[in-house]
C-alpha cells in the first residue's frame, strides 16, 4: 500500500483522494465512483497467484549474484514452466533502462556480438549474431554505471541512437575509429577517438582494443559468462533487451551495502506500470483461446 501510493490513496481516474473499500477488497472513489485494486496497472495486474509468491520471486531475482532462470524459479515456486517464463519477463520490464538517469563524464563505447555465425565474414558483419553496444562509465581503474542496448546493424543511426538515448549530452564519448560513430561532436559531445585498424593482424586489433577500451571489453566478458551460465545461451534475439535490462539493473547496484537494496528497487519499480501480457512479449497481435497460464 505504502509503495503504490506512498503519500496516500489518489484515484487513477480523476485524482481524487476520498475512497472506501467494497466488500470484493476494491476501493470505490467517493468523488467519480471508480473501482480500483492495490494490484491494477501494475506489474502484478490480473494475476491469480498471491502477492506473496511475487514476492518470493522477486527476492530470487535480485539475492542470487547472477540472477535466476524461468527453470529455477518454476522448480523453487511450483510454477508452470512457461508461467515461471512470463513472470522473468514481466519483472525484466520492470528493470527498464529507460527509467534510469544518463550516463555521463568520460564513457567508453563500443559493440560486441553474441551467438554463432557459419559465414566467418571479416570485419564489422552481423550474419546470424546478435549486436549488442555497451556503454560504461569510465571512473579511472573502475567501472561505474553501464548501458546496454542490441541493434539491427552498426551503422550511425543504430549506434549514435543509442548514446543519444543514453549519455547525457556534453559527455565525452570515447569510441574506435568505426564511420558510425563520425558526427557525435556535431550532437553535443566530446568525441575522442582510438582508430584500431592500424593494427596489422587480427590478434592485435582485439589486443589493442582490450587495452584501450577496458571497461566495455571486460563488461562484455562478464555478460557473454552471465547469458552462458545461467541462460545456457538460450536467449533469443526477439528477448535480448529484456535480459540486457536485467544485467545492467543488476550491475549498476553491485556496490549496493545490502543486498536487500535490489530488492526494494525492483518492488519500487512494479507499481510504476502495467506489464505486457504473455501473447505480446512472444510477439502475437492477439491472444490465443485459452493460453494455459492460470499459474501466471
Amino acid at each position: 500500500m505504502h509503495v503504490r501510493w506512498s503519500e496516500g490513496w489518489r484515484c487513477p481516474a480523476c485524482d481524487h483522494d476520498k475512497a472506501w473499500t467494497t466488500a470484493r477488497g476494491l476501493w470505490h472513489c467517493a468523488r467519480c465512483g471508480h473501482d480500483t485494486s492495490l494490484t491494477a496497472g501494475t506489474i502484478f495486474h490480473g494475476t491469480k497467484k498471491p502477492l506473496r509468491l511475487w514476492f518470493k520471486a522477486m527476492y530470487l531475482i535480485t539475492s542470487a549474484k547472477t540472477g535466476v532462470s524461468a527453470k529455477t524459479l518454476q522448480r523453487e515456486l511450483g510454477l508452470s514452466y512457461p508461467a515461471a517464463w512470463t513472470w522473468l519477463h514481466k519483472l525484466r520490464q520492470a528493470m527498464s533502462q529507460d527509467e534510469q538517469s544518463p550516463l555521463h563524464g568520460t564513457v567508453e563505447t563500443d559493440e560486441t556480438m553474441l551467438g554463432k555465425d557459419e559465414s566467418r565474414r571479416p570485419g564489422r558483419h552481423k550474419g546470424t549474431k546478435s549486436i549488442v553496444v555497451i556503454a560504461v562509465e569510465d571512473q579511472g581503474k573502475a567501472m561505474g554505471r553501464a548501458r546496454m542496448a542490441s541493434v539491427d546493424d552498426f551503422s550511425s543511426d543504430s549506434l549514435q541512437g543509442v548514446i543519444e538515448r543514453y549519455v547525457a549530452p556534453g559527455s565525452s564519448v570515447h569510441t574506435d575509429g568505426w564511420k558510425g560513430y563520425t558526427g557525435l561532436d556535431q550532437k553535443g559531445y566530446n568525441h575522442p577517438v582510438d582508430v584500431l585498424s592500424e593494427a596489422k593482424t587480427r590478434a592485435a586489433k582485439q589486443a589493442r582494443a582490450a587495452a584501450t577500451f577496458p571497461h566495455v571489453h571486460r563488461l562484455a566478458g562478464l555478460l557473454k559468462r552471465w547469458l552462458m551460465g545461467t541462460h545456457q545461451g538460450a536467449v533469443h534475439e526477439k528477448h535480448l533487451h529484456a535480459y540486457l535490462d536485467e544485467y545492467v539493473f543488476r550491475f549498476n547496484r553491485r556496490r549496493s551495502h545490502r543486498r536487500t537494496l535490489l530488492f526494494e528497487r525492483l518492488v519500487a519499480r512494479t507499481v510504476c506500470e502495467c506489464a505486457k501480457p504473455y501473447w505480446r512479449i512472444i510477439g502475437r497481435e492477439a491472444p490465443d483461446k485459452p493460453l494455459h497460464l492460470a499459474a501466471a
